[in-house]
Formats: structure tokens, C-alpha cells, sequence
């Protein structure tokens, strides 16, 4: 305020002066003071609408924070249990095996809990000591190249910072994993290893399960010898046989409002109806197909191209990333069980957990119908666990299907072999079942409790986001096939997205969808040059490596030599991306471009075989131009032949023996510049 009265106080203003300005002044004083009000009205406006913001800010952490609310150690105390089975599950197979080893302990006078470790501090596990004859088992799947499961990643990060006293603990692990990856159960092991440095006690053996054999034997076999460990150690005995415990209590809604039931929503009530960001697994988006094209030109297979818009989704990805849809049971199939089960498919119902203090009220989201839930929860075209067969087998009023179950439930040799060729081999799913053993009745409700849940599907993004910013693309193949009993089996979600039309009299096509992110990665500079071998729909992830390469040559960057090795069957039959391919050649984006058609002769031709042939420009590149490899496609055959043909370059090439040669691409592995984007 000093300064808003000193003009009337200079002393160079005279007494005639002042008095020949008053009006002026007072005029000046006027739009003085009303520009001061001005001016603190507005800063009280926005300084009461901060005042009223600020509390907002706990409430939105307090929402979004992990459910955390109670140590596992009190909740076990609380609940009289003393074995805790914690999960990575990535594909729920790991959180099954989790509860069919808490469902277990029962039978030894012990109680179980599954825990999701996301949701628990795996600190408090130097106090499980505390609790008498107590146990920690793990059951831990890896997932792509050796890394933990998302709801794994926090407890994999502790591991690695911990240095906790481990010694009172006593555990046991058992991994899922897939022989044709190159960390074939990195987690488990991993696991195994470091609970037993920071001091804790291995009861039984680490298990190794291998998705690419049975896993679901390999889970029996180290189960079945697992117990009687667990029983010697702490000096326990079965109470009796396997017995059938319901986990979940059917309610039926006869009047319920039609607002509360779900009807396909993965977490949050109407989710589909109000989206909101972000967008993830619990929450995914409803992305509008806005093209969906057959890439082949013949042949019996379809290979298609599918274009997802996610526009004002805030969703962001990076090429090589993965997209995440979730997709519905063939209607036929659901209206199937629903016949064979005699069951009205709409009734409205919810299957509540009999342990109240569980973290997992329902086995999927509930209130909802029958069909709903057979339709977008439930898994009902996979063979099913034995777990599954033993609970069903009570229900078979024939005596020798009640017996055919159990055997092929049971832990002998001769029950794993039925269960091998006649669920497993004959890819009989649960529709299968019911119609090849005519007694086999169960309640449907029974039958929803068991059946695991449905699984999102992952994809290679096609497409780079600094040319498509506002679309993610596809390319996938329809998966089709006879059984050894005579049925087709169709891929759930490749026929559902091949039946994703674009926009149609005004109604739209939806896939819920999420991004995954991947180490996949193009290199940090430009210059950089890739060799990219991709075939079949391994191409997709270099679609938009290209994409962004061409990209980044329209800025002015200096683009390092853009190699791709690509395979298909027939030149004139499944080439993908032929066009596309050949015009970015053209624009010299694509420096080589080698394709390999494995039947267009009397001799097949790989992508290796194409490799082997440009081996000395292959090690020019890897060797002085500091290249990354990039391999995507199927993990069983092709991607070990792609890396034993680089072995052999290396070691012509380098001069090294061939264990030198191995260690030279692993090293290149730990270094980011040979990775891989493979399934089996």
C-alpha cells in the first residue's frame, strides 16, 4: 500500500499543481481502486477454488492405492491358517495350482490361504516364524523373456534390494515355465535361489512345470511328493482322502435391479458404458475396429489385418509393444452347456466366497447371468484340469464314467495316461465331456466355480505410433482345427475378431483392449542397423519398426541399414504385407528385403537357410556396425534354428569355438541387441 500513495507525496508536486489535478487524480484513484478490487476479488477466487482442490488429492491416492489394508501375517493369524500360497500368475494358470495347494492342506490338519502377492508387504515374511508349523510356497509363472509376472514384479524387486534375516521361514517353490523360451522358468528359479540366500529354509525341491510338455502332470508329480515332505517336516498326517470342499454359495437374484448385474465388465460396474482412464487389465477400452481386411490371397488359412482407434483414449505405445483383447465363447458353445445342463442362461446369480476374509469375494465379477459369465469369464474351449474331472466326477451317476474321471484325476500312471490322450491329446474341452459321458450332470453353478477364467489375448502391435498415433494394428492368424474325436476347434479370439466387422448401419464393432509394455525396442540412434527376422505373423512388430524408421528418415535422421528376413509358405498365396513392403523397399527405408517361401519348391526354405546364405553380411553388421537382432514368431522351432545360425556365423566369422560363440549372442542378449518377441 506504500506504493499506491506515493505520487501524492512527491515533493516536486506543488500545492497549485495538486489542486489543478485533483479531478484528474481523483478520476486516476477511481480506476486505482476498482482495478485493486479487481484484482483482489480475482486472486481470492482462485485462491478459495486451490483452498477447496487441495483435500481432493488423498482422496484420488486413497482410490488408486493397491489394496494393501492388512499384513498377510495378521490375516493368517487372524484366520487360524498356516500355509500361504503366493502367486505370479500372468494367464491365471498359477493362481489355480496356488488354490489347489491351499485347498489341499486340510487334508493334513493344516489350513491354506492363496495370496496375491501385489496386495500383501513380502517383508512381513520374516515373521511368519511366528505362527506355528508355517509354511510359504510359491508358485511362480515367467513370463516373456524371464520376467516375472506383472503382479509378481514388486516381490521380484524386493527380492533383488532385500537383505532381510529369512532364517525362521520355511518354503517351497513351483515354477511354470516353457521349455522352447530361452529362460525356461527364470522366475521360479530366481525365486528358489534367493529365498535360500537371504537364510530361509527349502523344505521340498524347487518344481520345474513346462507348459510345452504337461504341465498339469508335471504339477501332480511334484505335488504328489511335495505333501509327504510337508508331512515329515512337520510331523503330520492326512486326515483322510481328497474330500470335494465348495470354495464359493450360490445366490440366485430373482429381483434385482439390472443396473447392479454385470454384463461383461472386467472390474468397475459400467466401466463399458462410462469409460475412464487409465486404461489396463481391470479397466480395459472399448476400441472401435475400423478396418479388418484378409491379408492372404489363398490358401486355407486366414490371415488378417485389423485396425483398433484409440482416440481420445490418452492410451500411448511404443512399437514392438503388445496389445491386450479380451474375447467372448462362441455363442453356440454357451447355448451348448446351457442345453446339456437343462439351465435358463439368463438367470441372474452370484457365486459369494465362503470365507469372508478372503481378498477374492467372487471367482469373476457378480452379480451376473449364466450366460454372461460362460460368455466373458469363463474358459470353456481349453482341456480341463484334473482338479476340474475330480470335483465333476461326483456328479456322474454311471459308475464307470464316475470311475473313468477319478483314474483320470488321480496320481497313477495309468490315470495320467487316459487323462493325456483323452482330454489332452483329443483337445476335449468341457462341452466335449458332457456330451461324450451322458451322466456327467453337474450343477452349472458347481461347474462356473471350476472352470478357470477366461484370458485376455496378446498380440504384436503392427503399427508404430508416430504414424498412427490414434490406431493400434493387428495382424493375426484363424486358428482351425479337427480333433482326434472328429470336432472342429476354433481359436476363441481369432474368430471373434475375424467376425469384428467395421462400422455397419450406424452400429460400431468393440474390442476391449490394453497395452502391455514391452522390452522389445527399437534402438536408441537412428544409425543404429537392424536385422529383423519375422515370419509368418512375426512380422507384425516390424511393420511398425519400418513404419518408424521411414518416419524418422522424413525428419532428417541419419536411418541405419533396415534389414528384414520374412517367410511365408507361397509367394501367391500368404505373402503379408507385400505392398507395403515393396513400397518402403522403394523409399529406401527397407535396405534388404529376403523372403523365404518354404513351398514354392521340391527343397523347403527357412528363414535361416536365407540367413546362412548372407552370413558374411549378416557379421558385418552384428560385428562392425554394432546391429540389433531382432526375432519374433513361433519360440519351438523357428527361433532356436534362427539363433543356432547365428552360433554358426559367429564362430566362422569371430574365429571362436562354438561355446565361445554361444557366449558371444547371450552376451548380445544381456546387451538388448538380440531380443526376442516369441510364443510357442
Amino acid at each position: 500500500l506504500s506504493a499506491m500513495g506515493e505520487p501524492s507525496m512527491d515533493p516536486s508536486i506543488s500545492a497549485a499543481d495538486s489542486t489543478a489535478q485533483q479531478g484528474s487524480l481523483f478520476s486516476m484513484m477511481d480506476v486505482f481502486l476498482i482495478s485493486l478490487i479487481t484484482g483482489l476479488f480475482t486472486y481470492w477466487f482462485f485462491f478459495r477454488k486451490k483452498k477447496e482442490e487441495v483435500p481432493e488429492l488423498p482422496k484420488m491416492q486413497t482410490v488408486a492405492a493397491p489394496v494393501r489394508d492388512s499384513s498377510f501375517i495378521e490375516k493368517m493369524k487372524k484366520t487360524g491358517r498356516n500355509i500361504v500360497v503366493f502367486y505370479g500368475s500372468q494367464t491365471g494358470t498359477a493362481e489355480e495350482f496356488a488354490n489347489r495347494l491351499s485347498k489341499d492342506a486340510h487334508r493334513y490338519g493344516l489350513r491354506g490361504m492363496a495370496a496375491d502377492p501385489e496386495e500383501y508387504d513380502l517383508s512381513d515374511l520374516s515373521r511368519l516364524s511366528e505362527i506355528d508349523k508355517s509354511l510359504a510356497v510359491f508358485c511362480m509363472a515367467t513370463y516373456g523373456e524371464g520376467d516375472p509376472t506383472d503382479n509378481a514384479q514388486d516381490f521380484y524387486d524386493w527380492l533383488q534390494e532385500a537383505d532381510a534375516d529369512l532364517s525362521g521361514l520355511r518354503f517351497a517353490v513351483f515354477g511354470l515355465g516353457n521349455k522352447t523360451y530361452e529362460h525356461f522358468n527364470a522366475m521360479g528359479k530366481y525365486v528358489d535361489k534367493r529365498l535360500e540366500e537371504l537364510g530361509a529354509q527349502r523344505i521340498f525341491e524347487l518344481g520345474l512345470g513346462d507348459d510345452d510338455g504337461n504341465l498339469e502332470e508335471d504339477f501332480i508329480t511334484w505335488r504328489e511328493q511335495f505333501w509327504p515332505a510337508v508331512c515329515e517336516h512337520f510331523g503330520v498326517e492326512a486326515t483322510g482322502e481328497e474330500s470335494s470342499i465348495r470354495q464359493y454359495e450360490l445366490v440366485v437374484h430373482t429381483d434385482v435391479n439390472m443396473n447392479k448385474v454385470y454384463t461383461g465388465e472386467m472390474g468397475r460396474l459400467k466401466s463399458y458404458e462410462n469409460q475412464k482412464p487409465p486404461f489396463d487389465a481391470k479397466n480395459p477400452f472399448l476400441a472401435r475396429v475400423t478396418e479388418n481386411r484378409k491379408l492372404n490371397e489363398g490358401g486355407e488359412r486366414h490371415l488378417m489385418h485389423l485396425e483398433l482407434d484409440i482416440s481420445n483414449s490418452k492410451i500411448r505405445y511404443e512399437s514392438g509393444d503388445h496389445v491386450a483383447v479380451y474375447p467372448a465363447n462362441d455363442s453356440s458353445l454357451v447355448n451348448q452347456i446351457g442345453e446339456i445342463l437343462a439351465t435358463d442362461l439368463d438367470t441372474v446369480m452370484s457365486l459369494n466366497n465362503l470365507d469372508e476374509e478372503s481378498n477374492k469375494k467372487h471367482p469373476f465379477p457378480c452379480p451376473t447371468s449364466y450366460r454372461t459369465a460362460l460368455t466373458y469369464y469363463l474358459d470353456i474351449t481349453n482341456p480341463p484340469r484334473t482338479n476340474v474331472l475330480y470335483e465333476l466326477a461326483q456328479y456322474a451317476t454311471d459308475t464307470g464314467e464316475q470311475e473313468r474321471l477319478r483314474k483320470m484325476a488321480s496320481s497313477a500312471a495309468e490315470g495320467k495316461a487316459l487323462y493325456l490322450s483323452w482330454v489332452v491329446e483329443a483337445r476335449r474341452n468341457i462341452l466335449a465331456i458332457l456330451q461324450d459321458m451322458p451322466s456327467l450332470r453337474p450343477p452349472i453353478d458347481h461347474l462356473c466355480e471350476l472352470l478357470p477364467r477366461l484370458q485376455a489375448r496378446y498380440y504384436s502391435i503392427a503399427s508404430s505410433s508416430k504414424v498412427h498415433p490414434n490406431s493400434i494394428h493387428i495382424c493375426a492368424v484363424t486358428v482351425e482345427y479337427e480333433t482326434k474325436t472328429g470336432r472342429l476347434n476354433k481359436g476363441v479370439a481369432t474368430h471373434w475378431l475375424k467376425n469384428k466387422v467395421p462400422e455397419q448401419n450406424g452400429s460400431s464393432s468393440l474390442v476391449p483392449m490394453y497395452v502391455r509394455k514391452s522390452q522389445f525396442r527399437l534402438p536408441f540412434k537412428p544409425s543404429t542397423p537392424v536385422i529383423m527376422i519375422g515370419p509368418g505373423t512375426g512380422i507384425a512388430p516390424f511393420v511398425g519398426f519400418i513404419q518408424e524408421r521411414a518416419w524418422l528418415k522424413q525428419q532428417g535422421k541419419e536411418v541405419g541399414e533396415t534389414v528384414l528376413y520374412y517367410g511365408c509358405r507361397r509367394e501367391h498365396e500368404d505373402y503379408l504385407y507385400r505392398e507395403e513392403l515393396a513400397r518402403f523397399q522403394k523409399e529406401g527405408v527397407l535396405t534388404q528385403l529376403n523372403v523365404a517361401f518354404s513351398r514354392d519348391q521340391a527343397e523347403k526354405v527357412y528363414v535361416q537357410h536365407l540367413l546362412k546364405k548372407n552370413k558374411e553380411h549378416v557379421w558385418k553388421l552384428l560385428n562392425e556396425g554394432m546391429a540389433h537382432v531382432y526375432v519374433c514368431g513361433d519360440a519351438r522351432n523357428m527361433a532356436r534354428d534362427v539363433q543356432n545360425t547365428f552360433y554358426e556365423i559367429v564362430s566362422e566369422f569371430g574365429s571362436m569355438s562354438q561355446p565361445q560363440a554361444v557366449d558371444y549372442v547371450k552376451k548380445l542378449m544381456t546387451k538388448g541387441r538380440y531380443s526376442l518377441d516369441v510364443w510357442s
